[in-house]
């Protein structure tokens, strides 16, 4: 039996393929290289000496899909198939809700007909919006998103809530802090398409040379510097809790399961604290200029992820200084390659 792994090339993706290998499963994956490059499939059988099935089609094409599903013994799914970009996703809106959310139905559809169940949903913080209070638990109460990517990450669970209650299924719900970092071999990493959206990319891209200088969004809320306040997780850390989600969805015996979990190392750091700790752990600097808010982003946001330690008996562990070391390996692993090329 196999686990599907839909965006198993992306940056979460291709690190928990890794960590599903190593735990001894069989890994079958669906990208559509739309926010990846087929070069991380080679490293994905560098890093953990097997090489992943793998099949390069959208989602969207179900009869891809289900002809897939003849073809493999499938035993869950750990979904990554999203576009992913929040400012993105205010300017072309409907791409976001037809790709997040028609994938997402499809492959709902096709376990339900073949009887498949153990499903892990990538969510993301953004659905609890500014919380009314910190750290955040699975208990916060959801506030609508700003974004259309959060507003269809909000779907998405409530779709597979409803799908679990109605057709008897097993969900696993897991709601990422601020992912960050690189394998340690510096063989997989974030590769973002053009100018990166999320904040430590553009750090280590500005420490590079390719961005002239780091854009800090706020000097003035009211947090111990002034800048906006992140829970940063290490990526591998990031993956194993997905291993370890699977295996309690694996293990459950009722029919019917919804599993929701934070994930985050459970302290907050600024901006201003990530540009200080890569530049000291890196020995780089990195050029920045303070500038106004960005509209839609809150101030403050970290983890409660005690309900993962208790229940998963997993827990963040990864220094974040450590963590951004495999960033900048991962930046000049980038850099050797594109220029052997």
């Amino acid at each position: 039996m196999a686990i599907l792994v839909t965006g198993g090339l992306g940056y979460i993706g291709s690190h928990t393929v890794v960590e599903l290998q190593k735990s001894g499963f069989e890994v079958v994956i669906v990208d559509d290289l739309s926010n990846s490059e087929r070069f991380i499939l080679e490293n994905i059988e560098k890093v953990s000496g097997t090489a992943p099935v793998f099949y390069p089609f959208d989602l969207k094409r179900r009869e891809l899909l289900s002809q897939l599903l003849d073809a493999h013994t499938i035993e869950g799914c750990i979904n990554f198939a999203a576009y992913k970009a929040v400012g993105e996703s205010q300017v072309i809106p409907l791409d976001y809700y037809e790709n997040n959310l028609v994938t997402l139905i499809n492959l709902l559809q096709e376990f339900k007909e073949r009887n498949i169940s153990n499903f892990i949903f990538s969510s993301s913080c953004t659905v609890y919006g500014q919380a009314d209070h910190m750290p955040i638990d699975e208990s916060a109460p959801l506030k609508a998103p700003e974004s259309s990517y959060g507003k269809t990450k909000q779907m998405g669970e409530q779709i597979l809530m409803d799908f679990a209650q109605a057709h008897e299924k097993k969900v696993s719900l897991l709601r990422y802090f601020n992912p960050i970092g690189a394998h340690p071999s510096a063989l997989l990493g974030e590769l973002p398409i053009g100018i990166p959206n999320n904040l430590v990319p553009y750090v280590t891209q500005t420490a590079a040379g390719i961005r002239e200088s780091l854009s800090i969004f706020g000097s003035d809320y009211p947090t111990k510097d002034g800048t906006a306040v992140r829970d940063y997780i290490y990526v591998v850390d990031l993956a194993r809790a997905h291993v370890a989600a699977l295996q309690k969805l694996l293990s459950e015996t009722e029919p019917t399961a919804v599993d929701i979990y934070n994930l985050g190392t459970g302290e907050g750091s600024s901006v201003l604290e990530i540009v200080k700790t890569f530049e000291r752990a890196n020995n780089v600097s990195v050029p920045y200029a303070i500038t106004g808010r960005r509209e839609g982003d809150i101030t403050i946001a970290y983890a409660d992820a005690s309900k993962a330690e208790k229940e998963l008996n997993w827990k963040a562990s990864t220094p974040l200084d450590q963590a951004l070391k495999t960033t900048w390996a991962w930046q000049q692993y980038l850099e050797s390659r594109s220029a052997n090329q």
